[in-house]
């Protein structure tokens, strides 16, 4: 007998690699529906680079080896730069040459933000990086208030260059973008800011003061809010000035984060840095709004990704691991659990895509689809968002033992998911902004419903829910102590209406069924016998 016989690997899974991560039904209907059919070529040659084991290794080497802050040359000089590992540039470098950045704010064509938010989908092989794409997509509309830094910086925002390092941004070919708004006193609460803009005789403004978060330091411009003396404005602060002199802005550390680890998140100090005046003084929070709604479909784009990831590795692992003579998958109980799991990915991808081609038609000065975004889109991230974290848990644990080992990327997946429930703005925040565009916007309201209601008489625990639903708007008492249960069963119904008309019957029923049935058992792996879960299952499978 050899000395290593007993070493002899059996029952273990192949590698998910070879694939097309754009091999998902949701997805690519809801692309064609959503205006970006024609994308979809592009998109499968990028869900198939995802699929290469080189992709993902890529992916592994950006988080393993997190960036490093030098704030001083050999020689003691300030420098203040951070060092990536080459994965990072790597990474960075498709993400941009393909558009996942600001391109789409230079494409015409109807659906080109709904492209975007199908290629951010399947690009799955790091969300660290996708943090300044993210940001950089985000800080266009901002920048529009002033049109002056609009056409002298847009064009090289939108140019699909990724041209790394500091330099004065003229001359670069591309440039990135990043957002440094809270404070530490503050957090959420953008106004409690203290750091200062003071006016300056050739119309700039002199920054001063601390950032808690400040994301992608590196980046060659930021948006960020201060203090000036008409008000909370917004500031467009780049590293480096024109002429090729870096700024008054110094990194005082990176943060040691939970996830996320390939993307440099910060703390600055601004000690007179120069800012340019964006919107109007006083009105910053009001100029950043838009940003704020790209950034906020980033995070239900993020998140719906990482459960069809999640989601796919479960299956993968079930399909090729036995046990107790059969193979997972045909065990009945990992059958629900799998279900489950698929019919809460279709569900978000299915509203992420909705809501990507309301951004796309709002942007285009479509008012009805920019009042469905405002509530639909703060319902969405702030459930979508918190259902994330249970969903990857769940996928996890599909796996087993090995699912908690770091080779099989599950772990990575999980501490990524609650960024995104944090990210501009964590659930109490979400909530109580879709309650206040109730308030204050009571049309966004009525567009809402208008668009829920289309999927009225499709099935009774649909309708039932609907009509529970507008009872909870009878009375505004205590409406606050209840923003997250309204919030929720928004959300719900919004996903629910989508799939009553889109989805195959077997994912809709198994979604009433569970999500709008009242005495459903809320874990992952409880819908009710009877349902069909075959082609939901079928669904979930890559190639």
């Amino acid at each position: 007998m050899s000395a290593m016989s007993t070493h002899e690997v059996l029952n273990q899974v192949p590698p998910l690699v070879g694939h097309d991560s754009s091999n998902d039904p949701a997805l690519r209907e809801g692309l064609e529906r959503e205006g970006a059919g024609w994308a979809i070529e592009e998109i499968s040659e990028l869900g198939t680079l995802a699929g290469t084991e080189q992709a993902q290794q890529l992916g592994r080497l950006a988080e393993r080896h997190p960036p490093l802050l030098r704030t001083h040359d050999r020689y003691g000089n300030r420098v203040d730069e951070v060092e990536y590992d080459p994965a990072y540039h790597q990474l960075m470098e498709v993400a941009v040459s393909r558009g996942l950045h600001a391109a789409p704010w230079a494409d015409d064509r109807p659906g080109a933000h709904v492209a975007r938010a199908g290629k951010l989908a399947v690009w799955n092989v790091d969300a660290g990086h996708a943090c300044p794409i993210s940001m950089t997509y985000a800080v266009v509309p901002a920048l529009r208030a002033n049109p002056e830094l609009s056409a002298q910086f847009e064009p090289l925002l939108t140019n699909a260059v990724y041209d790394f390092g500091l330099r004065d941004p003229a001359t670069k070919a591309g440039l990135i973008a990043g957002m440094s708004m809270t404070e530490k006193q503050g957090g959420s609460d953008v106004r409690a800011n203290t750091t200062t803009a003071t006016p300056q005789a050739d119309g700039t403004h002199t920054l001063v003061g601390h950032k808690w978060f400040t994301s992608a330091p590196m980046s060659d411009l930021f948006l960020t809010l201060a203090q000036s003396p008409g008000g909370l404005s917004c500031f467009l602060v780049p590293r480096v000035l024109p002429g090729g002199e870096r700024n008054a802005m110094s990194l005082m550390r990176l943060k040691d984060k939970l996830g996320n680890k390939s993307n440099a998140s910060s703390e600055i100090e601004y000690d007179g840095a120069v800012g340019w005046l964006v919107g109007e003084e006083g009105r910053g929070v009001r100029t950043i709004i838009e940003m704020v709604n790209m950034t906020r479909l980033d995070c239900v784009i993020s998140t719906a990704t990482g459960m069809r990831t999640g989601l796919v590795l479960a299956t993968h692992h079930a399909r090729h691991r036995a046990a107790f003579g059969k193979t997972l998958i045909d065990q009945p109980l990992m059958r629900n659990v799998l279900a489950d799991l698929a019919v809460e990915s279709e569900a978000a991808t299915t509203a992420m895509l909705r809501l990507a081609g309301a951004n796309d038609r709002a942007i285009r000065g479509d008012e009805g689809e920019a009042a469905v975004r405002r509530i639909a889109l703060a319902v969405t991230k702030y459930y979508v968002c918190k259902r994330g974290p249970m969903h990857a848990a769940e996928a996890l644990e599909c796996l087993g033992g090995n699912g908690y080992i770091e080779d099989s990327d599950v772990p990575r997946l999980y501490r990524e998911m609650p960024l995104t429930s944090i990210w501009e703005g964590s659930g109490n925040v979400a909530a109580l902004d879709a309650l206040r565009a109730m308030v204050k916007e009571p049309h966004t309201l009525d567009a809402f419903f208008g668009e829920v209601e289309l999927a009225e008489g499709a099935d009774a625990r649909f309708d039932e829910s609907l009509a529970r639903l507008k009872k909870e708007f009878t009375s505004f008492d205590d409406i606050e102590h209840r923003a997250r249960r309204i919030v929720e069963q928004l959300a719900l119904v919004f996903q629910g209406s989508l799939l009553l008309r889109h989805a195959p019957h077997a994912v809709a029923d198994a979604f009433c069924a569970s999500r709008l049935d009242r005495d459903w058992g809320g874990a992952f792996g409880t819908l009710p016998t009877g349902l069909d879960l075959a082609p939901i299952l079928e669904r979930a499978v890559v190639s």
